[in-house]
């Protein structure tokens, strides 16, 4: 047998070996006491619009896709969901201080309008995630509104 064959034959193993080795799922509830929604009105079109483009990422439940039954590509994926929901995590929205839900708001509007987020790369394999022109700046017009509408409701 050839040291290349030999190679081959050991890789499969290990890829084989490691699809036990699993990362945990993030299935918790999407929506609860602590949402968004509990703070700041979120109409249904920017609803939807945020569970189609961010909720993946950015929420305590994530529609997984098929490629994320395959390690090592299931840990790329829960890295960055792991990454997203600490820096903005939409089930527990209102845990947040009143200066750090303005800020969160603020972010939104600003990574929205730069064409940041979603991602690129969530994108390549969500094409239903991609947000038109019109989208983004409902996203942009609702954030800005509801920070103002913190702003009224907590000193």
């Amino acid at each position: 047998m050839s040291s290349t064959k030999k190679i081959l034959i050991i890789l499969l193993l290990v890829f084989i070996v490691i699809q036990v080795i699993r990362p945990g799922k993030n299935e918790g509830q999407a929506m609860g006491t602590e949402d968004i929604t509990s703070v700041v009105q979120v109409p249904d079109s920017i609803m939807v619009i945020l569970k189609a483009s961010c909720y993946d990422c950015h929420s305590d439940h994530s529609e997984y896709p098929w490629f994320d039954q395959v390690t090592p590509v299931n840990w790329w994926v829960n890295h960055h969901i792991n990454e997203g929901k600490s820096e903005l995590n939409f089930t527990h929205f209102g845990t947040y201080s009143a200066k750090k839900m303005h800020h969160k708001l603020d972010e939104i509007a600003e990574t929205v309008e730069k064409g940041e987020m979603p991602l690129p790369s969530y994108l390549w394999m969500h094409g239903e995630a991609k947000l038109s022109p019109a989208q983004r700046e409902a996203i942009i017009n609702w954030a800005k509104s509801a920070q103002g509408s913190l702003q009224l409701q907590q000193p």
